[in-house]
């Protein structure tokens, strides 16, 4: 019977899990679970005939009803009907039936095509494809095939589907690995292994994500509890694939690293290979030994060594412009790509080493979950992530070697090339070049080519007056050059006549600084009135880069006009455009902005009412987030006023997405104006950016800028400063799990603030010390301070503080047991926040209602608050919190006597972070090796407990004894 092939098509069927139709849109009745093991069957064979025999022996095996063959017809004429217009699919035949659809009509169909696509991706090298195709296809099934059909075809099927799912389960697993995923994938084989105990290849994946993960003993736990679990269960060792990956552990086999060359040459590798070296200027000139020099030196790193040449010369020399122009031109050696970063070492603040090892990690692929904390541990992963790898990583404008050293990839195949201002003797086996100033050929070919040769032709004597004037230093020559390529009025003579009435400009370009400060002045003698005061004013600002908002706030003018000054100065090359709507200068060329600053602009206030503006500017704004992230929290009327407007929001994303795009500009700032006359405003914008704090990614940074602030204000003798400094600084302690730094912190806030009357820290210092002392397990003073707060903040009107507060105060009564009250606090505490449209808040007051409700054993309920806070912590992009909450559902799983979840939360949680810092880190391995010891897993369940024995004894903590309690054999018989 022939099929119409428009109509078929329109069918579709699902077997990865219940077994249903559809024709378009609508859902079609297929009928009982016997009718639909029917339809089953014929869908599984693909369209090839199945006779009656078969089918009866399929859906009832040994026992079929005496009438199964007009059974069958019955239940085919009844799909046959259901069909309706596409009836004709289903073919009688060969005294049997076949159902004959499009091939993209059966869900499980798709799923092998794209399982078949993502085999080939991957044998090609296109594993991140590989990796989606079969997320792809996973994401087709829903529950269990075939599910709640009878009969034995069915159950077979099934169970080979299942079989089959895993298996795509743990080809996606593989190809994270080999992405470098390890760190993310352990939640879910953890999960996995529990499931499926005697899965081997399961345990290997587990293993290898632990150990590239820095746990190395959890690795060989889980070989330990494998060879265990088989001689119990089925009497038989691990298999030799398992059995080698524990040995190759044990011997600290490199290749086992992340990218390592092994697994490299299984298939071309995917991983993300950064091209992030700047572009080379197309008028490069000269610097032919040098050229020759640095290129000979980056060719020895396909050898057996790391080669590393450090570029050393004064400001202007030329030292970025060749060593891009030699990476470049190396590019071919360092297949795996090229890294560069301004490390900004002749600035006021120079790059972090663990900021930029950060940034690295990103570029090549590795997950912001999966970046430690420590500078030595993001070096360690950095080399680790860089083995079997060759890049060529370009550090420019280094401080010094301090800077360097953990930036060096240290792996044979790898390269750095270096550029500073001062020459790196203590930089060992660094290759050192020292760059002068170009040739008067060299210069005059450079000025040349800038200006064109119709230009210069008949005025070569003025145009060597003109790069002599520059010193023949080459940022001088572009500059000079690129002013009168601007101008066609000008001749060659007119320039150099402008150049030779500079004051002892050759003198002062051969004194080291003096010679920057000389190149610049060409290029700023040259500016309009308009581009003159821009330029100076903006080089007073601190931070990374800087808005197109907060640069007009500086220059008091509207964004469009702010706009077009800006870009006249990019122009000049003055000023570089970072990317839209941002701008920074080079950081020399700041220094020099800032001298045209002191010496220019007059009188002395104009330089302070621009910077007083931008604070106005930052804090105005900052507000304006901390108004949305907080409706009805006071904190924002008790701010310093100001009299520059900030930006204004939509709604809370957009608001919050500003706060954490400016946030080194923002922390930046409130350490530059910790100062006497802004010292107030720095200090209450540390207040209103407090939701950096909280982030994880700029944690430390705020850390810093509170210690800052807080120093300034003791010294200016200003306490209500120095109160709401060490308020912060308390919050930020507390954070990192510092709980008696913190307390000290608090304490003295308080003090500082009953002495000046000032609400704020009285208020959240005060409900500081309830969190720390319920942490460190004081419950009778935790309830203490958190009814203070609560007073303090009632007396203040200010409703959010008190929301917050009876959650606080929720959790200590449930750690004393007052259960009942505990729940009541914490569902005031969610309903007053509600009614302040507080969506962020409700968050923690789900929290702590959850908490109530797990410790009144009511663990269904605690589950749906935990959840729902943890969508919204993560809508709103508070990684510690999630990660806490994380921690939190860990432990309401076990209790619940579900280790599987128990120990996947807190796997999610040991990725994320949280806070609490290592005391929580403790805490959480703790729960996860009482998980994995009900999942059967004892070994990998004592390599947590040692872990957490370790950091609960260098704290202090009083866990102590609990943990060390696991740790005691329990007696066998």
């Amino acid at each position: 019977m022939g099929i119409d092939q428009g109509q078929a098509h329109q069918l579709r069927f699902t077997v990865l899990g219940p077994v249903r139709a559809w024709r378009g849109e609508e859902q079609l009745n297929t009928g009982s679970p016997q009718q639909r093991a029917l339809l089953a069957a014929l869908l599984l064979r693909d369209g090839r005939t199945a006779t009656a025999q078969e089918l009866v022996d399929g859906l009832w095996g040994e026992e079929p009803p005496e009438a199964a063959i007009a059974t069958l017809r019955t239940y085919a004429s009844r799909l046959r009907k259901t069909m309706g217009p596409d009836a004709g699919a289903l073919v009688s035949e060969s005294g049997g039936y076949a159902l004959r659809v499009h091939p993209n009509a059966l869900d499980l169909a798709h799923a092998e095509h794209l399982a078949a696509r993502a085999e080939k991706a991957r044998s090609t090298g296109e594993r991140m494809t590989a990796r989606d195709l079969i997320a792809q296809a996973l994401a087709l099934w829903d529950g269990e095939p075939l599910a709640n059909l009878p009969g034995p075809y069915v159950e077979n099927q099934r169970t080979r589907l299942l079989e089959w799912r895993l298996g795509l389960v743990e080809t996606r697993l593989d190809l994270e690995m080999e992405l470098g995923h390890h760190t993310e994938s352990i939640s879910e084989l953890t999960a996995l292994t529990a499931a499926h105990p005697l899965r081997e290849r399961l345990r290997e994946l587990l293993m290898l994500a632990l150990y590239r993960s820095g746990r190395q003993a959890e690795a060989l736990a889980v070989y330990a509890d494998t060879r265990r679990l088989l001689a119990d269960e089925l009497g038989v060792d691990p298999c030799l694939e398992l059995a080698a990956l524990q040995q190759r552990i044990l011997q600290g086999d490199a290749s086992l690293s992340a990218h390592a060359p092994e697994a490299q040459a299984k298939s071309q590798p995917t991983f993300v290979r950064p091209a992030q070296l700047p572009a080379t200027v197309a008028d490069f000139t000269g610097r032919a030994s040098f050229v020759v020099e640095l290129s000979n030196q980056l060719n020895t790193a396909e050898g057996s060594v790391m080669a590393v040449s450090a570029v050393a010369g004064i400001g202007g020399v030329g030292k970025t412009t060749l060593a891009v122009h030699v990476a470049h031109a190396a590019r071919h050696h360092f297949p795996d790509g090229q890294l560069y970063v301004d490390l900004q070492g002749a600035g006021p603040v120079i790059a972090e080493p663990g900021a930029v090892l950060g940034s690295f990690l990103r570029a090549l692929g590795t997950p912001d979950e999966s970046i430690p904390d420590t500078l030595e541990d993001r070096a360690a992963l950095y080399r680790s992530t860089l083995a079997g790898r060759r890049i060529l990583t370009l550090l420019d404008n280094a401080h010094d070697a301090a800077q360097v050293r953990p930036l060096l990839p240290g792996t044979e195949g790898c390269a750095a090339l270096i550029t500073s201002r001062s020459r790196m003797m203590d930089l060992e086996s660094a290759h050192l070049v020292d760059l002068d100033v170009m040739s008067p050929e060299e210069a005059l070919v450079l000025f040349t080519r800038i200006v064109g040769e119709d230009r210069t032709s008949g005025e070569r004597d003025a145009a060597m007056d003109v790069v002599a004037a520059c010193g023949f230093l080459p940022l001088a020559i572009r500059i000079a050059a690129s002013r009168l390529a601007a101008r066609r009025t000008w001749t060659v003579s007119v320039l150099a006549r402008k150049l030779a009435d500079q004051r002892h400009r050759l003198d002062e370009l051969q004194a080291g600084d003096l010679a920057v400060k000389a190149t610049f002045e060409l290029g700023y003698d040259q500016l309009e009135p308009p581009q003159a005061r821009a330029f100076r004013l903006l080089g007073l600002a601190d931070g990374p880069d800087i808005s197109l908002a907060a640069a007009a706030a500086i220059l008091d003018l509207d964004v469009y006009a702010a706009e077009s000054l800006l870009e006249s100065l990019v122009d000049t090359s003055l000023l570089e455009s970072a990317a839209p709507g941002r701008y920074r200068f080079h950081d020399l060329v700041r220094l020099y902005a800032r001298t045209c600053a002191e010496r220019d602009e007059l009188p002395p206030s104009e330089r302070d009412a621009a910077l007083s503006r931008l604070l106005d500017f930052y804090l105005a704004t900052a507000a304006q987030v901390f108004a949305h992230a907080r409706p009805s929290d006071r904190l924002v009327e008790h701010l310093e006023k100001t009299h520059y407007a900030g930006l204004s929001f939509p709604d809370r994303a957009s608001a919050i997405d500003w706060l954490f795009a400016e946030a080194g500009c923002v922390l930046a700032s409130i350490q530059q104006f910790a100062s006497t006359s802004t010292l107030r405003r720095a200090t209450d914008l540390l207040l209103a950016s407090k939701d950096l704090a909280e982030s994880g990614a700029n944690s430390r940074q705020y850390e810093t800028a509170a210690l800052v602030v807080c120093e300034a204000a003791q010294a200016a003798g200003d306490a209500r400063a120095e109160g709401r400094a060490r308020m912060m600084l308390t919050h930020a302690h507390r954070l990192a799990g510092s709980f008696d730094q913190a307390d000290a912190e608090a304490q003295r806030a308080i003090e500082l603030a009953n002495s000046v009357d000032d609400p704020v820290p009285a208020c959240e210092a005060v409900n500081d010390r309830g969190i720390i002392a319920f942490s460190q397990k004081r419950y009778g003073d935790s309830e203490r301070y958190f009814r203070q707060a609560l007073d303090a903040f009632r007396r203040d009107d200010n409703l959010a503080g008190v929301a917050g507060t009876l959650c606080n105060l929720s959790r200590a009564y449930a750690a004393l047991g007052r259960i009942e009250g505990a729940i009541e606090l914490a569902t005031e505490g969610v309903t007053t926040y509600s009614s302040l449209g507080l969506g962020l808040r409700v968050a923690n007051g789900r929290y702590a209602l959850g908490f109530a409700l797990f410790q009144a054993n009511r663990f269904p309920e605690a589950l749906e608050q935990l959840t729902a806070a943890l969508a919204l912590f993560r809508d709103n992009r508070q990684r510690l919190w999630e990660g806490s909450t994380h921690a939190r559902l860990a432990e309401v799983h076990l209790a619940a006597q579900r280790p599987a979840e128990a120990a996947t939360n807190a796997e999610r949680a040991l990725a994320l972070r949280f806070m609490g810092g290592e005391y929580r880190r403790g805490v959480v391995l703790t729960v996860l090796g009482k998980a994995l010891q009900e999942l059967g897993q004892l070994d990998r369940a004592r390599a947590c407990w040692t872990e957490a024995l370790s950091i609960h004894e260098r704290l202090g903590s009083g866990e102590v004894a609990e943990v060390r309690s696991l740790l005691v054999p329990v007696p066998v018989g």
